[in-house]
Parts: C-alpha cells; structure tokens; sequence
C-alpha cells in the first residue's frame, strides 16, 4: 500500500488508473507511479545499497509497465507491484558483486563529503591487507593492538600494514599512484 494514500476511500479510482494504463494510457500509469513509488522506495531500500535504490525503483515501474497485461486483478496491483520490486531487489543483488555499504560519513556534504567518499575510494583500492587494516584504524578507529587482537594478525604486521598502507594511500590521494 502506497504511503500517505488511503485507497479503502477510494478503490474504485485504483481500478480505473490500472485498467486505463493496460489499455496504454500512460497519464493513468503516471498516476500510478506517484501514488505507489514511495512504497516501491521503501521496498527496495530494504534490501540494496542507497546508491542503487533509485536505478532499481525506476527498473520496477518499467517492468510493470510492460506486464500490465499479465495482471489479472486490477485490484491487486499494490501486491503484484510489491512482488515485482521484490524480486527485482533480490536479482540485483544476485548479479551484483558482494560488497558491504559503510554508514554514513561524518562529513554532512559538499567539499568534505567529497573528499571524504575520495578517500575512502582510495582505501578500497588498496591491496586488501592495507586497506583491512586502514579502514580498522581510521574509520572504526581502532588502535594497532586492537587490530591485531581482532583479526589475528601480530602487532609487527598491523604496524607494517599501516606504515605501507598510509604510504600508499598518500601516494593516490597526491596523484601519485592510480
């Protein structure tokens, strides 16, 4: 069900908007995307990353579009629609690589956002053993002895993990390095 909408008023117009936008009308399947994107927003942001929560709501409403002659029941369009970004969350997620989204920054936006979301691409791009070590160190800002009690690893290798990594990643933040 759509938020903010309260369709047990007015079920009647659902069933019109569906049955116009199988017809072809695209007016009444605009109608249908304001009233039901906001779930499908919610619905898909529960299970995939924020940053591919949009390209997959808009991914959702073109198959709809296309299998509006599949649906049966004009009624049941919210459920059906639900099922469809269901589905299309889960899809992505099985061909996307695994990858793991990082809360929110401190930075709030703008410069320091950017710079930011640049330094944390260039901790990624690491060699796995730095960029582990790096990201345990300066975004979880745990300290050598803790990285090395949490991941097994010896003081000695922790600190030479971090000596090499903060040269590296100087190197990229500075140009030097792709």
């Amino acid at each position: 069900m759509a938020v903010g909408v309260r369709w047990a008023e007015e079920p009647g117009e659902l069933v019109r908007l569906v049955e116009a936008a199988r017809g072809g009308d695209r007016a009444s399947f605009a109608a249908l995307y304001q009233r039901f994107s906001r779930a499908v927003h919610g619905i898909v942001m529960t299970r995939v990353a924020r940053a591919d929560v949009d390209d997959i709501v808009q991914d959702v409403f073109l198959v709809a579009m296309e299998r509006m002659s599949t649906l049966h029941e004009p009624a049941a369009f919210a459920g059906w629609l639900a099922a469809i970004a269901r589905h299309r969350a889960v899809d992505h997620l099985r061909r996307a690589p695994r990858t793991t989204e990082l809360p929110e920054l401190a930075a709030p936006c703008g410069a320091d956002r950017a710079e930011a979301m640049a330094a944390l691409a260039a901790i990624r791009s690491l060699p796995p053993a730095y960029s582990e070590t790096l990201t345990l160190r300066l975004v979880e800002g745990l300290t050598g002895p803790e990285i090395a009690a949490s991941t097994g690893l010896t003081e000695g290798s922790v600190r030479v993990n971090l000596h090499r990594g903060m040269k590296l990643l100087r190197e990229r933040l500075e140009g030097g390095l792709p």
